[in-house]
């Protein structure tokens, strides 16, 4: 992680620039929540931004992700909608 990124929390631990404080933004984020966002240290992401999975990512509901988007005005992820396919209809 660039240091000109960071901000020293504690002695042994960081945060990303812009969500140290409250609005949070992280400076490493490009665009509009809810019209578009990428991070632009996507490769190089802390450890936190890893761990952090969207709501049904690995088919686990993530609360911490609806309360992410909650903050946004942005209604909770759903669970994908799988056909539902017999095992005699699966050649």
């Amino acid at each position: 992680m660039p240091d000109d990124q960071v901000v020293l929390i504690t002695p042994h631990r960081v945060a990303m620039r812009g969500t140290e404080s409250k609005p949070t933004r992280c400076n490493a984020l490009l665009g509009d929540v809810g019209q578009g966002v990428r991070c632009t240290l996507y490769e190089q992401r802390s450890s936190t931004c890893r761990e952090f999975e969207a709501s049904w990512a690995n088919g686990e509901h993530n609360p911490h992700c609806d309360a992410a988007r909650s903050a946004h005005g942005l209604p909770p992820l759903m669970p994908p909608v799988l056909p539902s396919v017999s095992p005699e209809r699966v050649a």
